[in-house]
C-alpha cells in the first residue's frame, strides 16, 4: 500500500485486453515513454472460458495467450497481470465483457493504491503522448474538488478511405452532441472515452467503483462521477484512439463504424439544435417545479417515463430543500435520458443531417471565419475524406475552445 504522504500521487493505469497482441508493443512503448515518474499498469487479459471450446473463438484465446507471454517476458515489476484468459481461468456465466475486465483492473488498482493515488483507464489500441499522465495528474491537482476527468480525444486517420470516412462521420456525430451540450451548459456535456478517464482512488471508492456493462461502461462511469460532483473536460493532452472496425462491444466506436460501413447511421444521428433547446428549457424550469407542476419542453418524453403520474411529484416529496430538488431533477434527467430524448425528438425535425449540422455552424457559436470554406450542406456521402476531415477539425477546435471556457468559468 502506498503512502498518502508521498510528494506526488502514484498513477495506476488500468487496461482491459481482448485480442490485442498486435497493439501491445506500441502500447507498452507509449506507457514506458511517459514522463511521469510514478506509474503502474494493471492489465486484465480476459475472455469467456467457453471460448476455448469454440473453433471460431480459439484464435482469440491464442491471441490472449500471446499477450500474456509478451507481458510476462517484459519482467517489469510495475506491471500487474490479471489472468482471466488461460484455460481454467476465463470468465464463467454472465460475468464477462469489457465492463467486467475494466472493473476488475480498476478494483485491483484501488486495492493496491492509496486514496490520493490516481486510477486511469487506458486501451491498447490508443496512442498516448509522453505528457499524458503528467497532464492528467496536473488537472486533477488543479481541481481537487473534481470527481474525475474525461480526456479530450482525436482519432488519427488510417489512410484507408472506408475506415476514415466512417470514423470522421462518427466524430461529427460525437462532436455535434458535445458542442450543443456545452452550449446549453448542461452538466452532462462530456464525451465518454474508455481510453481516457481518470479519478483519484478515493473518488473511485466514494462512488462505488465502475459498474460493469457489456458496452458503454465508460459512459455510465463518467455519468456516475458527474452526479457526485464536477468532471474535468478541458485537460490539455488528447488521447488518440484507433479508428478500426470492431464488434467486440455492442455499441461505441467499432460497432458504429461497422454500421456506417453498411450505410446505417440511424443510431448515431446529427441531432438538431432545437432538441437541445428543449433540454435547456426543461432544465431552466427545475427551480419553479419545486412548487408545482408546470409545462416543460420535454413533457411528452417524460410522461412516458412516469407512466401517467406526475414526473416531478416524487422528486418534490423526497427533497427537503429547493437545492435538493434541483439536484434530484438533474440526476433523474441524466445523460442517458437526454440521449433517449434526443433520439425520440429527432423525428420532429425532418431536415437532413447535413442541414442540421449547417444550422449549428450558422449559429453564434461559430464565427464567420470558423465556417468559411466548409462543405456545409454537401451530402456526407459525396464529401471527400478531406472535406469530412475539414468538418471534423472545425468541430474539434470549437469543442476544445468550449471545454476550456467551461473549466475556467
Amino acid at each position: 500500500m502506498s503512502s498518502d504522504n508521498t510528494s506526488i500521487p502514484k498513477i495506476y493505469a488500468t487496461l482491459p485486453v481482448l485480442n490485442e497482441s498486435a497493439n501491445m508493443a506500441q502500447f507498452i512503448d507509449d506507457i514506458r515513454g511517459q514522463d511521469y515518474p510514478e506509474w503502474y499498469l494493471v492489465v486484465c487479459v480476459n475472455q469467456p472460458e467457453t471460448w476455448w471450446e469454440h473453433a471460431e473463438k480459439r484464435a482469440v484465446c491464442l491471441d490472449n495467450a500471446a499477450t500474456m507471454d509478451y507481458l510476462n517476458s517484459l519482467n517489469d515489476s510495475r506491471i500487474t497481470l490479471l489472468d482471466y484468459s488461460s484455460r481454467g481461468r476465463g470468465w464463467i456465466g454472465k460475468r464477462h465483457g469489457v465492463g467486467w475486465a475494466r472493473k476488475t483492473a480498476m478494483d485491483k488498482a484501488a486495492e493496491m493504491a492509496a486514496s490520493t493515488d490516481l486510477i486511469l483507464t487506458v486501451d491498447a489500441d490508443t496512442r498516448y503522448a509522453p505528457g499524458y499522465f503528467s497532464d492528467v495528474a496536473a488537472a486533477l491537482s488543479r481541481f481537487p474538488e473534481a470527481m474525475g476527468l474525461s480526456a479530450p480525444y482525436y482519432h488519427c486517420l488510417t489512410g484507408e478511405e472506408t475506415a476514415d470516412r466512417c470514423i470522421l462521420r462518427y466524430e461529427i456525430y460525437m462532436r455535434n452532441y458535445a458542442i450543443n451540450m456545452m452550449h446549453i451548459r448542461n452538466p452532462y456535456c462530456f464525451s465518454a472515452i474508455g481510453s481516457g478517464m481518470a479519478c483519484t482512488v478515493g473518488k473511485y471508492r466514494k462512488v462505488g467503483g465502475l459498474t460493469p456493462k457489456m458496452s458503454g461502461e465508460d459512459f455510465y462511469f463518467i455519468q456516475k462521477l458527474r452526479k457526485a460532483g464536477r468532471v474535468i473536460i478541458g485537460s490539455s493532452v488528447e488521447v488518440n484512439p484507433a479508428a478500426r472496425f470492431s464488434d467486440r462491444v455492442y455499441f461505441g466506436t467499432g460497432p458504429a463504424m461497422i454500421r456506417g460501413r453498411d450505410g446505417s447511421w440511424d443510431s448515431y444521428p446529427v441531432y438538431g439544435k432545437e432538441s437541445f433547446g428543449k433540454v435547456a428549457g426543461t432544465y431552466k424550469r427545475f427551480p419553479e417545479l419545486y412548487q408545482q407542476d408546470l409545462p416543460v419542453p420535454m413533457d411528452d418524453f417524460l410522461a412516458g417515463l412516469s407512466e401517467g403520474i406526475s414526473f416531478w411529484e416524487p422528486l418534490r416529496v423526497n427533497s427537503r430543500t429547493l437545492e435538493a430538488f434541483v439536484k434530484a431533477c438533474m440526476q433523474r434527467i441524466d445523460g442517458l435520458r437526454i440521449l433517449q430524448f434526443l433520439k425520440s425528438d429527432n423525428e420532429n425535425y425532418p431536415l437532413s443531417e447535413e442541414e442540421k449540422l449547417a444550422k449549428l455552424f450558422e449559429t453564434a457559436i461559430f464565427l464567420p471565419e470558423e465556417r468559411a470554406g466548409l462543405p456545409l450542406r454537401k451530402p456526407f456521402s459525396v464529401c471527400t475524406v478531406d472535406e469530412l476531415d475539414m468538418l471534423r477539425n472545425a468541430l474539434w477546435r470549437k469543442e476544445r475552445a468550449l471545454q476550456q471556457q467551461i473549466m475556467l468559468a
